[in-house]
This record gives C-alpha cells, structure tokens and sequence, in this order.
C-alpha cells in the first residue's frame, strides 16, 4: 500500500462528497438528531435519570457514537459497492498506477473520515445544548477515526463476500442493527441477561459508546480499557478487507 495513492483515492471521495453532501446529510446527521429528540424527551418522561445522569446526557455521547458508525457503514456498504460494480469507478481507478491495495486503503480511510465528521458534527450539537459535563468529549474525536476504520474494515469485508447489493439487508439486520439496540446507547446492558453484555463485549459501537460517554463526564482513564479493544480490532481486522477485495476485484 502506498500512502500517497490512498490519499488520492480519498480525496476523489471528498471532492465527490462536496457535491453530493446535502443528499446523504438527513441520513448521516438529522436521524440521529430525531432519535436524540424522541427518546430523549419521550423516554425521558418516564425515565428521569440513570446513575445518576439526566437520561437525555446519558443517550447524547450514545447517539454520537452511533452516527458515526451509520455513516461509516452505509458509505462503505453501499456506496463502496456501487463504486465497484454499477459506476465502474473502480475500474477507471486501476487503470491508472494506483494498485488495488491502495485502492481498499483510500476506502477505508474515506469511511474512517466520515465516522469522524459525523460525529464531530454530533458532539457540537450536544454540547451547544449542554448535554455533556465536559469539553473533553472533543478529544475523543481522533477516536471516532479509529473505530471508524473498524466500522469500514467490517463494512468493506461485506462487500467483498455480498453475491449482491440486496444482501446487505443481512449486513445491517444481523449486525449493525442489533449493535445499535444492545450497545448501552439508550439503557445500561446490566439490565439484560448477562449473555447480551458478553456479546456487546464484541461489538465495536458498545466500546465507542463506553469511550465517547467516559470523555463527556471528563473522565479519560475509564475509558483506557475501551480504547485498547479498539486499537487491537482495528489492527486485527486491517488485513481482510485488502485480501478479500483483492479476489472479489480479480475474479
């Protein structure tokens, strides 16, 4: 992989963004804010406070995480998978000398981006309305970046294996869906059976949450756990996204 191609595969998805940005906003940026809005006065009626916490601080640093996961994984999902097989930019790609490495690298880094502009957009929100204790959220920006790349590695791999886009429907119900209910966005998992929160263990959102929660009540080394799992998924989960492509792009 060569840091230059990349780059340059990731600003052609930028320049493209700048142009289309205002149709994916409302998915990417106002759903979040809908949920924010409903749960947090709807659910926050009837449900006061949680350890402590006014229920509507308790979802903001949730909502946060989750939007940057929902940008990263509908961009690489669908959008990767458009790219590749209907508007053959792949293809108009690897005629040039960037390599296919490059290629799932300016991807990946393109999907982390989008994780951290989302988010960060999520984090002026809530913090304009006074739903965080701290202003250290902001510092868990560059980790919105990192569990993006888990989010696109994950999202790329789909694309890789998928026969077709209908079957990224399995993706998002199996996946994606179930780590945006059971990750303690919107209740503490020890309320659950003690297997939920074993699995939620696995799941990438359930440690962003953690870590996006920890840097909203200014509290850094509760969250060194959360981020150490990250890093590791990230590394651990880099080589399959460039493998898997590579057959799906050659076949």
């Amino acid at each position: 992989m060569r840091i230059k191609s990349a780059y340059r595969v990731w600003q052609r998805n930028l320049t493209v963004y700048t142009k289309l940005y205002k149709s994916s906003i409302v998915f990417n940026f106002v759903e979040p804010m809908l949920y924010l809005v409903a749960l947090g006065f709807g659910m926050g009626a009837f449900v006061k406070e949680i350890n402590g916490t006014p229920y509507m601080n308790f979802i903001a640093p949730g909502i946060m995480a989750s939007s940057s996961m929902f940008a990263t994984v509908s961009e690489c999902t669908y959008g990767t998978y458009v790219r590749m097989t209907y508007q053959k930019t792949f293809d108009a790609i690897l005629a040039t000398p960037v390599h296919i490495s490059d290629l799932v690298a300016g991807e990946l880094m393109w999907g982390a981006t989008k994780s951290m502009l989302y988010g960060t957009i999520v984090a002026l929100v809530i913090s304009a309305f006074g739903l965080v204790d701290s202003s250290m959220i902001f510092l868990a920006v560059p980790l919105l970046f990192l569990s993006g790349l888990i989010f696109a590695e994950t999202a790329v791999i789909a694309v890789a294996v998928v026969p077709g886009i209908d079957s990224f429907s399995y993706f998002f119900t199996l996946l994606v869906t179930p780590s945006f209910l059971f990750s303690g966005i919107f209740f503490p998992l020890d309320t659950l059976p003690p297997v939920v929160a074993k699995i939620a263990y696995f799941t990438p959102l359930y440690h962003l949450v953690n870590v996006c929660r920890s840097f909203a009540a200014g509290s850094i080394g509760a969250a060194a756990g959360d981020i150490i799992w990250l890093l590791a998924a990230a590394a651990l989960l880099a080589p399959y996204p460039f493998r898997l492509m590579r057959k799906r792009i050659i076949k």
